[in-house]
């Protein structure tokens, strides 16, 4: 393209330097050639008054004084009816520029000038036409190159720009190059940058997210399943096939939702529930698991709420702060209902040693962690939440507490608080 640019620029640079500068010489011949036919005329001119005069006079002609008179390197003749003719300097060969004046008495004087002389300044004319050629020609090389160079650079970067985005790199470079149909180009792929970015930010975070929360369900699902194939007990083995059915179903709704979430955050299905249906199910799910770690699991509060909400959703909050209680906490955790405002609280407990005082509101950031784990669980569970209309907050770092916030409707009854262990 460079060469194309400056190929085409040379071109039209020469064809007007041929037009203008072909036109500009025949001009200037013609006007040196005038003028010395003018400058010649002139002169003989200006001789034939003094010849004139002294033939007037009956003078003899002075031709000491005449070629006195006479311009360097030129030749006159003076011709008088009647006497002879009179020569002025030394003749000149070849080719000649002659004037002429005839006076009043009949004399004639005629002056000639050599045409090498229109011809050297003919010369010294093409001479100066040809080096503002030569100027022209190289001011415009070096302005082709410049915009050469002003276009295909912008260009070249575009195409790198383009191959970053292929090869899987989508950062934009934000570069503009002051010319609009480039920059155009520029925003154009800067966006594109931008949206591929977050898709790709999109696909791995649903790549993670989904790894990390069908973990949970999956480790459940497992421990119903030891569960029947260690017992002989009919009745145990239909109750624990139940809770498994009811777990891969609890898989199903986790796979739908992170899906939906993949697509829109803030997209979901609230609707009424039943607050303890979510806590008795959670009960069941990971007792076994922290039966095996030598660890209880209680749940009180308020009977009888309702929160509108998502129930696989606030399923998937609780699961991971349980979880979370199973990985970092230590002792009895605690699963608490309560009344605030219009809002229903879930707290989540433990008796262990807290979230480190450097973490912090941090905890809930993505890769954030107290521990060798992946940092996504409390990210995952404050999204869930949020995609409700609820939120997830640490309460107090020593011992943990953790709280969902969800809307609540009005309780259908009132009853004392209890226990269930």
């Amino acid at each position: 393209m460079r060469r194309r640019l400056i190929n085409s620029t040379l071109a039209v640079v020469l064809v007007v330097i041929a037009v203008f500068g072909v036109s500009l010489v025949i001009v200037e011949t013609r006007t040196i050639t005038n003028s010395a036919q003018e400058s010649v005329e002139s002169e003989a001119l200006r001789l034939v008054g003094i010849v004139e005069s002294q033939v007037q006079e009956h003078e003899p002609i002075d031709a000491d004084a005449l070629a006195d008179r006479l311009d360097p390197g030129r030749y006159a003749r003076i011709q008088v009816p009647g006497r002879p003719e009179v020569r002025l300097g030394t003749p000149i060969e070849g080719g000649v520029i002659r004037g002429s004046a005839p006076g009043s008495q009949g004399e004639t004087v005629t002056v000639e000038v050599p045409r090498s002389t229109v011809t050297r300044e003919v010369g010294r004319t093409l001479a100066v036409v040809g080096a503002v050629a030569l100027l022209a020609v190289v001011a415009a090389v070096l302005l082709a190159v410049r915009q050469a160079n002003r276009l295909a650079s912008p260009l070249t970067d575009l195409a790198e720009t383009a191959e970053r985005l292929g090869s899987g790199d989508p950062r934009p470079r934000h570069r503009r190059y002051g010319v609009p149909e480039l920059d155009r180009v520029a925003d154009v792929l800067d966006a594109s940058n931008e949206r591929i970015g977050r898709m790709l930010t999109a696909e791995r975070r649903l790549a993670a997210d989904a790894s990390h929360q069908l973990r949970t369900p999956l480790t459940a699902l497992s421990m119903r399943l030891e569960e029947i194939t260690v017992t002989e007990d009919l009745a145990t083995v239909r109750e624990e096939a139940s809770i498994a059915l009811t777990q891969v179903e609890r898989l199903t709704d986790v796979v739908e939702r992170l899906l939906t979430n993949s697509r829109d955050p803030r997209t979901g299905s609230a609707v009424v529930f039943d607050l303890d249906e979510v806590v008795k199910q959670q009960l069941e799910e990971w007792r076994p698991a922290y039966r095996s770690a030598g660890r209880a699991m209680v749940s009180s509060g308020k009977p009888g709420l309702r929160a509108v909400g998502t129930p696989g959703a606030v399923a998937q909050v609780l699961a991971a702060l349980v979880e979370n209680s199973l990985m970092h906490g230590g002792g009895t955790v605690a699963l608490r209902t309560r009344v605030t405002g219009n809002q229903a609280v879930i707290e989540v407990t433990d008796e262990g040693p807290g979230v480190p005082a450097d973490l912090g509101a941090r905890i809930f950031e993505r890769a954030i962690s107290g521990r060798n784990s992946t940092g996504i669980g409390l990210a995952v569970a404050r999204d869930l939440a949020e995609a409700d209309g609820g939120r997830l907050e640490l309460l107090q770092a020593h011992p943990p507490v953790f709280a969902l916030f969800l809307s609540r409707t009005a309780p259908d009854r009132t009853e004392p608080e209890k226990t269930v262990r």
